[in-house]
């Protein structure tokens, strides 16, 4: 990660642009998903929203007004990032696998292995972006372990998001002391923005 400097200009222009346009974003009227690549092109940029949304919001209500300043520092920046990949890593696996489970349900799709295909896809294009190989790694492994054992026909219906959850809870990098205060506050805060998601998802879906 040390090859990697991060300053505050490059979290405005590319990481705070999908946090400080979501409000305008909502407004925005959505093109119905009706083929693979769309489905693809959604997992992706909804798992970076919520991924992004609730960690700089968290850091931004536990630092307050001090919060430009901490951006200013290299060694938190690099915190930072690899937190935000290592939580956008597994937003983008519990959404691929809430997808294909609520349309295998309710969709009768049945070529679940579309779900592998378009999670590598985005990894793979998330090279180009700078996602660390370990982390890109570390998240095929645990996506075939999870792939391996998923009941498809009850994952949409049964705490689908929990494990990118407790992600945002692990990496925030806030103070452990402090985190615990915050457990339940930021569990929430991440399966809230989820809830959104799914709405948009149902609204959306033409498959």
């Amino acid at each position: 990660m040390s090859k990697y400097k991060l300053t505050w200009k490059d979290l405005t222009l590319h990481d705070f642009k999908v946090y400080l346009f979501a409000l305008f974003k909502a407004f925005i009227p959505k093109k119905k998903i009706k083929n693979l690549d769309d489905l693809e092109d959604f997992i992706k940029s909804k798992s970076a929203w919520v991924s992004q949304v609730t960690l700089y919001g968290y850091l931004k209500t536990r630092i307050g007004t001090r919060y430009v300043l901490h951006f200013e520092n290299d060694e938190f920046m690099k915190s930072v990032n690899l937190a935000k990949w290592n939580i956008y890593a597994v937003a983008l696996q519990d959404l691929t696998f809430y997808i294909f489970s609520h349309l295998k349900v309710n969709n009768n799709f049945q070529d679940i292995k579309k779900a592998e295909d378009i999670f590598l896809n985005i990894l793979d294009d998330e090279i180009l972006n700078n996602m660390p190989s370990n982390i890109i790694e570390n998240a095929k492994k645990l996506f075939t372990e999870r792939f391996e054992k998923i009941n498809w026909e009850t994952y949409y219906k049964d705490l689908p998001f929990n494990t990118s959850a407790l992600k945002l809870y692990e990496w925030a990098p806030i103070a452990d002391e402090l985190k615990t205060l915050d457990r339940k506050i930021v569990l929430n805060s991440i399966i809230l923005k989820w809830d959104v998601v799914k709405k948009e998802f149902k609204e959306r879906i033409e498959l």
